[in-house]
């Protein structure tokens, strides 16, 4: 008897589906590209997402992606904390005013495994609240046979007076994104 009335209380469970809704998709092509811009983005959301899948042609085993917001590229304005792992130690950092935008993670690059993309889901919070700094969360990593890494960040952009309407994806050393990365911008409703 139990078991039918927990089938009946999850039968009535509202499920929301239409959270997150879909604002723009990219995937890069076979020349590569050095920045992904979300832009135009509405303020009609509570929150955004960005996912990710990317690889670097850095000549390199990884490389450092950055998120910037409304073409804001002054070091002043940002700062993030992070924590790593590789499956042998556990590390942290943090740039405090120091690079142009929020180091969000390391995806691999040239000299990793082969065919090897980075995962990421970045979460900017209360974006288009215009009353206080904008703050966001990362977490992601790729598995390289054994190897490679996971990492869990946060971050700030110390602009109040405006919400974010565009959204800039670098890698840190300018390098490409290699063909078949893609970047999904989403809004989350309130």
């Amino acid at each position: 008897m139990s078991r039918i009335l927990g089938i009946l209380a999850s039968s009535n469970f509202q499920r929301v589906t239409s959270s997150y809704e879909s604002i723009a998709t990219t995937t890069v092509g076979s020349g590569g590209s050095a920045t992904i811009t979300f832009s135009s983005i509405p303020s009609t959301y509570q929150h955004l997402q960005v996912r990710l899948i990317a690889r670097s042609a850095l000549s390199g085993a990884s490389e450092a992606i950055r998120v910037r917001f409304n073409g804001d590229t002054a070091t002043s304005s940002y700062s993030d904390h992070l924590v790593f792992g590789d499956g042998a130690s556990v590390s942290t950092d943090n740039d405090v005013q120091s690079v142009s935008g929020i180091n969000v993670h390391r995806i691999p690059a040239a000299t990793s495994t082969a065919s090897v993309f980075g995962g990421i889901v970045i979460d900017l919070l209360d974006y288009s609240n215009t009353n206080k700094y904008k703050t966001l969360r990362s977490l992601g990593g790729w598995d390289a046979n054994g190897s490679g890494r996971i990492i869990l960040n946060s971050g700030l952009w110390g602009n109040s007076g405006s919400a974010i309407s565009s959204i800039d994806i670098v890698t840190s050393t300018g390098n490409n994104f290699v063909q078949y990365s893609t970047f999904a911008l989403y809004g989350i409703k309130g």
